[in-house]
């Protein structure tokens, strides 16, 4: 009898062992063949703001080549930090990655208490995309040119405004750093993303937004609005009748406006190593470059640790912003 009983422990060990090798193979499998399923793709804030404009096109050209779909997720909310939020608590299997942005770099100095840290809680995977800020108006309110309006703000210290994508983002920091480098006064008015703020601004209920070029590019050419500068020390290739920052006597504005790519931490490094491969793949693809080109848009080529470095010096460099201007949320 103990013999049986010890054959058939044997057998029952050699089975369960079995099984698992098989289900681990299985889960190694599914992991080498990433994405086996519909990847989510967060992005913190509302339809028609920057980051979509980037997230939409390189979701499509991904669906192209993996034949699996990536599926927009916009949680717009306390100036992209919801979303940021709910990507740091989402499995980290690679089904569920963040496209944050140079906000959330900015959050650590303006916010006294965040459901993340942009450091500890992701795996910092790779840029998307980096565009320059540009200042744009209502061309139905705004007839002249960037010094002429300056001009007037001047003036009328407090009778203009600014609309941002929220409080502590990059659109509400380079209104700030505006405000420093010119003298000038001027109230701002947080929005829940960049898209809703825009489209106050083509209705007439705000002065001006400072924003990511690849969010008011399409408005541009249509028309709509109104470009009086691009942030930096030269002109936009997709814009080259709008003035520079340098050239109107601000040869220190210089402000960007990146988007990134992140996982959620504990993300596989086989599962990381092959979300870069089919990023890389869909960024070196002629229709994102031009989808990019027609945006002002560059294409940062960084490693994850060159990405890694980047954010970190983002941090610390717009915590000084920061405490110079004394920008609070308001």
């Amino acid at each position: 009898m103990k013999h049986f009983k010890t054959n058939t422990n044997r057998r029952q060990w050699m089975a369960l062992t079995a099984a698992a090798c098989a289900a681990w193979g299985m889960e190694a499998q599914a992991q080498s063949a990433w994405p086996t399923k519909p990847v989510t793709l967060i992005v913190p804030f509302p339809a028609g703001g920057g980051t979509d404009a980037f997230a939409r096109p390189f979701s499509a050209q991904f669906a192209k080549q993996t034949g699996k779909t990536l599926i927009i997720d916009n949680r717009g909310g306390a100036g992209g930090n919801l979303g940021a939020g709910v990507a740091a608590k989402a499995a980290p299997d690679g089904y569920t990655l963040f496209m944050g942005a140079v906000h959330h770099s900015i959050a650590p100095s303006m916010y006294p208490k965040l459901d993340y840290d942009l450091e500890r809680d992701f795996v910092p995977l790779t840029m998307i995309a980096m565009v320059p800020q540009v200042l744009v108006v209502n061309p139905k309110k705004v007839s002249g040119d960037f010094k002429s309006f300056l001009a007037d703000v001047r003036k009328n210290p407090g009778k203009f405004n600014y609309g941002s994508a929220g409080g502590g983002t990059s659109h509400h920091m380079a209104g700030e750093l505006f405000k420093l480098q010119t003298n000038t006064f001027i109230t701002h008015i947080p929005y829940r993303g960049a898209g809703p703020a825009l489209q106050d601004l083509m209705g007439g209920n705000v002065d001006m937004v400072f924003d990511g070029l690849g969010s008011s590019a399409q408005h541009i050419k249509s028309g709509r609005l109104k470009a009086l500068m691009v942030s930096g020390t030269k002109r936009n290739a997709a814009f080259p009748d709008v003035p520079c920052a340098a050239e109107l006597g601000l040869p220190d504005y210089t402000v960007s406006t990146w988007y990134g790519l992140w996982a959620p931490k504990g993300t596989p490094a086989d599962v990381q190593a092959h979300i870069l491969e089919e990023v890389k793949k869909v960024s070196t693809g002629e229709e994102l470059k031009v989808a990019w080109a027609n945006n002002g848009a560059d294409f940062p080529a960084m490693t994850s640790a060159q990405f890694a470095t980047f954010v970190h010096n983002e941090i610390k460099r717009w915590a000084s912003v920061v405490k110079a201007s004394g920008a609070k949320l308001d």
